[in-house]
């Protein structure tokens, strides 16, 4: 039995439920011999360790802080991947090629469709990572009717207006200080690492009709989706993002469609274990099946 292995990359990583998603996916559809871990990595450890891959390797989730340099080491990568300038995944080609695709784009748009998010909306990104460059895309493709992002650094907003002319997206930056002014927009999304928007949870003029999503799943709630569920708002959480972005990987990792519902059932699962993952679970709407 050929041996077939894929990972998540990051750092920190030891809290992600990727394995838990992936490993449900190959048990369903029946795939044996695959396996599936973390890893910890730093975004410039990232190329070494990607060098060192032996042949049994078939992909790569790369997570926060490595989106940039995972497409930095690909051989070729997939069109929105080189706009936005960052992947989240690395799939490893039969001549040994590794490809780089960003999942999470099309991942954000489905959850913020299945919330409600309509043409012509305003949209806040709280950051100006990879995850951000994701969001920017999904903003485009939802066709948002203005996209603020708020940065901690002026330098980062000026790094993403390539990005921004790039993928066509109507974004003005703004500073940090002034997150509060935007925050109340159609969409609000944070991508920024956890405890960095906790301050901002008081400050938020929220409105019922904002969606807000927040990347972050663990620890959950963030105090910004407490403050946002208070105020009526509809809250998607990191969760719903991780499987819709693991399904797309899915697919190219092992070349056979995603077994969405086992995938969706072994993460709702892991959400029902006690931990700090799981508290405030009251937040979360259900999982899709499909």
């Amino acid at each position: 039995m050929t041996a077939h292995r894929a990972a998540v990359l990051g750092k920190p990583i030891a809290h992600s439920l990727s394995p838990v998603i992936h490993n449900a996916g190959y048990a369903a559809a029946g795939l044996a011999g695959w396996s599936y871990t973390r890893i910890e990595c730093a975004a410039s450890e990232l190329p070494g360790l990607v060098a060192g891959l032996g042949p049994e390797w078939a992909g790569l989730s790369v997570t926060m802080p490595g989106k940039e340099a995972a497409l930095a080491v690909a051989d070729a990568a997939s069109p929105v991947a080189v706009a936005i300038g960052a992947a989240n995944t690395l799939v490893r080609r039969p001549d040994g090629a590794w490809y780089a695709d960003n999942t999470d784009v099309t991942g954000m748009v489905e959850v913020l469709t299945g919330a409600g998010v309509r043409p012509g909306a305003t949209v806040t990104v709280l950051g100006a990572g990879g995850t951000a460059r994701a969001a920017l895309a999904a903003a485009v493709r939802l066709d948002a009717r203005e996209v603020t992002v708020v940065a901690r650094r002026e330098a980062a907003v000026d790094e993403l207006r390539p990005v921004a002319d790039a993928l066509g997206a109507p974004m003005v930056g703004a500073a940090w200080a002034d997150a509060a002014t935007y925050l109340d927009a159609d969409v609000v999304v944070s991508t920024v690492p956890k405890g960095v928007a906790d301050p901002l949870a008081a400050a938020v003029p929220w409105r019922p009709r904002t969606v807000f999503f927040d990347a972050v799943y663990d620890p959950w709630p963030t105090p910004m989706a407490t403050a946002a569920a208070a105020a009526g708002c509809r809250v998607v959480s990191g969760l719903e993002l991780l499987l819709a972005q693991a399904v797309g990987q899915f697919a190219q990792f092992t070349g056979v469609p995603a077994p969405r519902e086992a995938m969706a059932a072994a993460l709702a699962d892991a959400r029902r274990r006690p931990g700090p993952s799981t508290a405030g679970e009251a937040l979360l709407p259900p999982l899709s099946d499909g």
